[in-house]
């Protein structure tokens, strides 16, 4: 900046007002700056002017657990909108479901000083938030509940929704309904399990250990589970816990030439291409995002209540492909 007031042959003053964005400075004087600006390739350091009592870094850190799942992508886009129209430049990176890696993410972007995080907990647990240095900006967790005090979380109902799910297959007159998802180790299948299992229960059906087969991580994987249920004839309808399975589903489908009754968790771009159209029991991915980030910004600008807990609704989506292949 004084070498920008030199070539300007301005103030120092006048050149901290210009890059700060006042408007009330002489025209004249902010051409001159404004070339100064442009010949010396000046820019603003953000990280060192962060550091000066009453600024900030105006970025929040979103932590997710894969960054190539389009379901994590929908809700970032959506956080991205609320922060975007208040000045928030918003920094992406994935866990990859390893509790280290979420530790060195959050020290990194607490460094870079953020004002806030938003996280996707991993499936393997970190360190506790107690054991992170001071000091820790605004929490919002996100998808799955965290174990910091003093974050807010949004969740959507996974139990409620799986639930459902399976009282739609069942509905349609099927009972020897597989359970295909990732690890339960992580808290949405675990709540997806429960939903299934009390669904199956309350019409008098006992879960079947056979047919219940997580740690599907990828659409491949799940896909050479659902080929060996059809090679089987074990399973007369499928629950695909997440959109990766739902995918995984079809794909066996598509090469045994042979349909079961389907529903998935979390709706994705090709459910309404099939035939029949993949019905699903989704969250408003776009709402979950947004909550998030609206709780986040109440917090930056001094909301001091109680950490909250949001949970919102799934609702299944029918589009036929619950019912028995005619």
């Amino acid at each position: 900046m004084n070498d920008v007031a030199r070539v300007a042959q301005v103030a120092l003053k006048t050149v901290s007002r210009y890059v700060n964005g006042a408007t009330n400075i002489d025209p004249v004087l902010s051409k001159r700056i404004g070339d100064a600006i442009e010949e010396l390739g000046y820019r603003r350091n953000l990280a060192a002017a962060s550091i000066r009592p009453g600024w900030t870094s105006r970025m929040v850190g979103l932590i997710i657990s894969d960054l190539a799942n389009p379901y994590y992508s929908t809700l970032a886009r959506a956080i991205e909108e609320v922060l975007g129209a208040e000045g928030y430049m918003l920094i992406v990176a994935s866990s990859e479901e390893d509790g280290g890696r979420h530790d060195r993410l959050v020290n990194r972007l607490i460094d870079q000083r953020v004002d806030g995080l938003i996280i996707v907990p991993p499936q393997k647990a970190g360190r506790e938030w107690a054991r992170f240095p001071p000091p820790i900006p605004p929490v919002v967790f996100l998808d799955r509940p965290g174990t910091y005090e003093r974050a807010d979380t949004v969740l959507a109902d996974d139990r409620d929704g799986a639930a459902a799910a399976t009282n739609a297959l069942l509905d349609g007159g099927a009972r020897r309904i597989a359970f295909v998802g990732d690890s339960r180790a992580i808290y949405t299948m675990q709540e997806r399990f429960h939903g299934y299992a009390s669904a199956l229960e309350a019409r008098g059906i006992a879960v079947d250990d056979a047919l219940v087969q997580d740690g599907a991580h990828t659409g491949e994987h799940a896909a050479r589970i659902v080929a060996e249920l059809l090679d089987r004839g074990e399973a007369d309808a499928v629950f695909a816990a997440n959109n990766r399975a739902s995918i995984g589903a079809l794909s066996a489908f598509r090469d045994r030439g042979r349909d079961l009754p389907l529903v998935g968790f979390d709706d994705f771009e090709a459910a309404p291409l099939n035939v029949p159209a993949v019905t699903v029991a989704t969250p408003d991915l776009d709402e979950m995002g947004r909550t998030a980030a609206r709780l986040l910004l109440a917090r930056l600008r001094g909301a001091d209540e109680p950490a909250l807990t949001k949970r919102l609704p799934v609702d299944v989506v029918r589009r036929g492909s619950e019912l028995r292949p005619r």
